[in-house]
């Protein structure tokens, strides 16, 4: 996964950054997502109603189909249990020309953004985050989902969060501005539609 992601970086391009997420707050936030109460809650009512049909001696026909029905608790589980995967699939890079980032648990899923696609970079440490000293950089793009939702691309739960986000931050500024500003429009910096970027 992560040569295949490399192979994506173009001849030109500096690698500024690569990494993966901190492993132990990765598989933890697997671990306590927003899932884990709804798979609670619906665990104790199904189990619940097997155990009261089972001593009605109706069990042949509930087991079944509670077990279809605990379908959200089996969600849950599957989660949990392939994070591992997910975290070994899980890579970033950042150079002076985009973002790539790998990702899936059985699908591999590889994703670039060039500077110029970027609309906004935040910095997010959630409980976790701060626990284990890790950051989140969330950074939306200008293009949209199919659910007609900007996309996002994340790059979770990594030790160095600050100097990435402030990196991040200066090329997609930098770089938008020489995209709005071309032609020598912005002397001493920009001269032409392939300049090459000089932070």
């Amino acid at each position: 996964m992560v040569e295949e992601l490399k192979s994506m970086v173009g001849m030109d391009e500096a690698i500024l950054y690569e990494g993966k997420p901190d492993k132990k707050c990765f598989i933890i936030e697997s671990i306590f997502n927003p899932l884990l109460p709804i798979a609670i809650i619906w665990a104790i009512f199904d189990l619940g109603f097997i155990g009261g049909f089972a001593i009605g001696g109706m069990q042949l026909f509930m087991i079944p189909f509670m077990l279809v029905h605990m379908m959200p608790v089996w969600i849950y589980l599957s989660g949990v249990i392939f994070s591992f995967r997910k975290y070994k699939n899980t890579y970033y890079i950042v150079t002076d020309h985009a973002v790539y980032v790998s990702s899936g648990i059985f699908t591999m899923n590889l994703d670039s953004k060039s500077f110029a696609e970027l609309s906004r970079v935040n910095l997010h440490r959630g409980i976790f985050d701060q626990m284990f000293g890790v950051g989140d950089i969330q950074i939306t793009t200008n293009q949209f989902t199919k659910k007609n939702m900007p996309a996002v691309l994340h790059i979770n739960s990594i030790s160095n969060y600050t100097e990435v986000y402030q990196m991040v931050k200066k090329l997609q500024k930098d770089i938008y501005s020489d995209i709005m500003y071309p032609n020598d429009l912005r002397p001493k910096e920009n001269h032409g539609y392939k300049t090459k970027y000089r932070g």
